[in-house]
């Protein structure tokens, strides 16, 4: 079902909403050929990829959902665990019908590209990892950061862009996926910025031994974001890597 767009966005670019788990899920849809699942941060929603869509969607058809709780869509006030993420990015790819999606994740959104690759229960062509969380913890100065803007959007009344995160008894706060990494047997390119404050590059190093036949690209300069902040670089690397 399409809706009417509540802000500007890129030509070609569609606002839909779906059913998933009994709940409404807004996503953004364009351009033609396979199917390209793009999975945002844990502090974002699906516009994250718009800088870069316009390029992407001449060779493939993108798909940007907001996950259970970010965007523009309902929020449960008990919170989410990591499966939740998980099995509604799998449902939509199910309900929509699409065959052999590549996935690509960016932060928390690259942890739940893993594990729905993990799952099983959809076969991913090939997955793409950016500034992933999942191997290691945040740096001090990375969650310093975190607090302080969790604080001063509480001190301005500006809603918190992500819902309560939610853990079983003997989960890893972290999300880290020390074991099964090691068993995907698909093509995986890692992307990384070279000093990046939340996630550092050694865990793209790490990533990289633990995935087979994984490859690691690394971009210059400082931040957590390249799909945003180095666009044509970023959308190269992605393109390169999908199109071989």
């Amino acid at each position: 079902m399409a809706v009417k767009a509540f802000e500007a966005l890129p030509e070609g670019v569609v606002e839909f909403i779906i059913e998933i788990k009994g709940k409404p899920l807004h996503y953004l849809k364009t351009g033609n050929g396979r199917p390209l699942i793009l999975l945002h941060g844990g502090a974002s929603d699906s516009r994250d990829w718009l800088p870069v869509m316009p390029v992407i969607s001449q060779y493939f058809t993108c798909y940007a959902p907001d996950m259970p709780g970010f965007g523009k869509n309902e929020r449960d006030e008990k919170g989410y665990f990591l499966h939740d993420f998980i099995d509604a990015v799998e449902e939509f790819i199910l309900k929509l019908g699409l065959e052999n999606p590549d996935i690509v994740g960016h932060s928390f959104g690259a942890r739940v590209g893993i594990g729905t690759a993990l799952k099983g229960n959809v076969k991913v062509r090939k997955l793409v990892l950016v500034d992933a969380v999942g191997f290691g913890r945040v740096t001090r100065p990375g969650a310093a950061l975190m607090t302080t803007f969790w604080h001063l959007r509480k001190l301005f009344r500006v809603p918190q862009p992500y819902p309560i995160f939610r853990y079983h008894k003997d989960d890893d706060p972290y999300w880290r996926c020390d074991t099964g990494v090691s068993s995907l047997k698909i093509p995986v390119l890692l992307v990384w910025k070279q000093h990046d404050p939340y996630m550092p590059v050694s865990h793209g190093f790490k990533a990289q031994k633990m995935i087979p036949g994984s490859r690691l690209a690394i971009i210059p300069g400082f931040g957590h974001a390249p799909n945003k902040k180095n666009v044509a670089v970023f959308t190269k690397l992605l393109l390169d890597f999908l199109k071989e």
